[in-house]
C-alpha cells in the first residue's frame, strides 16, 4: 500500500514504480509493506507508529514513512517482521534512501530503501517434506 495525503502527489508513473517495489518485497518476504510519504506531526516516530498500529496486520507489517518537509524517515516493524528484519537491516535501508532523498530523489530513495528491506527479510521456500 502507497498513500500520499490528498494535495500531494506523484505522477502515474512514479506510483506504480512504488507499487512494484512494494509487491516485489512482499512476494520475497511474505511480509506486508507499507509506505506513507506526507506530513507528519511532531514526534515522527509516534506518528508512524500510529499509522503502523492501523494496518491490516501490523505484526506481519513493515511502514516506512516518509516526511521529506521536515527530513523525518521512520520505518516500523511489528512482531514478526522484527524477526526477518533487524535493527541494523532497516538502518541500512533508511541510509541507502536518506543517501537519495539528499539528492532530491524521493521515489528512487524509497523504491530502493524497500527492495533493500525485502532482499533482506528474503525467506526462502523450504525444500525439504516434513513428516
Amino acid at each position: 500500500m502507497v498513500r500520499v495525503p490528498a494535495g500531494d502527489s506523484f505522477t502515474p508513473a512514479e506510483t506504480e514504480r512504488l507499487m512494484r517495489a512494494v509487491q516485489h518485497a512482499e512476494r520475497i518476504s511474505g511480509l506486508t509493506f507499507s509506505v506513507y510519504v506526507g506530513v507528519s506531526e511532531e514526534d515522527s516516530r509516534a506518528y508512524a507508529e500510529r499509522l503502523h498500529s492501523t494496518l491490516e496486520d501490523p505484526p506481519r507489517s513493515v511502514l516506512i514513512m516518509c516526511n521529506p518537509g521536515f527530513r523525518a524517515l521512520e520505518i516500523v516493524t511489528g512482531s514478526q517482521a522484527r524477526r526477518q528484519l533487524d535493527d541494523v537491516e532497516c538502518r541500512l535501508a533508511a541510509a541507502t534512501m536518506r543517501t537519495s532523498f539528499e539528492a532530491d530523489d524521493i521515489i528512487g530513495g524509497l523504491v530502493h530503501g524497500i527492495a533493500q528491506l525485502g532482499d533482506a527479510a528474503y525467506q526462502p521456500p523450504t525444500l525439504h517434506a516434513t513428516r
